[in-house]
């Protein structure tokens, strides 16, 4: 993560898209550059309020690869939902389900934890009937703050404020417009406040703990 005293918008414009910063203690930024990290979605941490490897720690603000699955219940939802973000450009690893047959949500909620936590994919969507179980389970692995989002205000708060890279639907709850609301927020929304990011290092503590 490069680090910064002062921030003009011509540093700004040359640095990766999505990808977090940090500016020193008493750093600066100027106007335009403000603008300018907005735009690109850079996320600037600032050393005096979070952990220098808090930034880590924070989901990809600019998604380009999500990896999807769900359960027999919500395997209409998948596909529509998939569809929806190959049209806007994204990479989706399709990790089924394709049968009827009842497949278990732990397992569902794992095959798209997993490539997450291991960096394959920079978020992920799973799906199962109400979506609660899935969070739980998902949750269960290292590195994975999933959430059960029914409306578009829960899945921006849970980017904005709790960095959660998993998002979990329920298919017998919401139609596909609202899916596709909630999703579009939910992968649009990024990860700024360094207060917000200091609690991040401080789950993982949690994590660590267990």
């Amino acid at each position: 993560m490069k680090r910064f005293a002062f921030i003009t918008e011509a540093d700004a414009r040359v640095l990766p898209e999505g990808e977090p910063v940090q500016l020193a203690k008493h750093g600066h930024i100027t106007p335009l550059a403000k603008d300018t990290l907005r735009e690109r979605r850079i996320t600037v941490v600032l050393d005096t309020a979070a952990p220098a490897d808090a930034a880590a720690l924070v989901p990809k603000a600019d998604i380009r690869v999500i990896a999807v699955a769900s359960d027999h219940s919500g395997i209409a939802l998948r596909r529509t939902l998939i569809t929806f973000l190959r049209g806007r450009g994204l990479t989706v690893l399709d990790l089924g389900t394709d049968s009827t047959a009842a497949v278990d949500y732990p397992d569902v909620a794992e095959s798209v934890a997993r490539p997450v936590a291991r960096g394959e994919a920079d978020a992920g969507i799973v799906i199962d009937g109400a979506g609660i179980g899935s969070a739980i389970a998902a949750n269960k692995i290292d590195g994975i703050r999933a959430v059960m989002a029914t409306t578009e205000t829960i899945a921006r708060y849970s980017r904005e404020h709790n960095g959660a890279n998993v998002l979990a639907l329920g298919a017998t709850l919401l139609s596909a417009d609202e899916a596709k609301a909630i999703v579009t927020t939910w992968i649009s929304t990024a990860m700024r406040e360094p207060r917000y990011i200091r609690r991040l290092t401080k789950i993982r503590d949690l994590e660590r703990r267990s």
